[in-house]
């Protein structure tokens, strides 16, 4: 006698495991894409005009200055 297998149950569950990872990836996908559009807004300011980031250092408690500037003329 053939034995009976259950493919079924199996394949339904491969299938929500397919699912599950499909949706992941777009996700992933979504959040990539966001990511993206904000760096090229940051370079895209960057090129246009200068930047300044104003840091304090936690162990010594001094200012530090870091400007970054593009060498794109700004335009108008």
């Amino acid at each position: 006698m053939a034995q009976e297998t259950k493919p079924d149950k199996e394949s339904k569950e491969d299938v929500l495991d397919i699912d599950l990872v499909k949706q992941r990836l777009d996700m992933l996908d979504r959040r990539l894409d966001n990511i993206d559009s904000m760096i090229t807004v940051v370079a895209e300011r960057v090129m246009n005009q200068p930047i300044t980031f104003e840091i304090i250092c936690p162990h010594c408690g001094k200012n530090i200055e870091i400007a970054i500037i593009g060498n794109q003329k700004p335009t108008k």
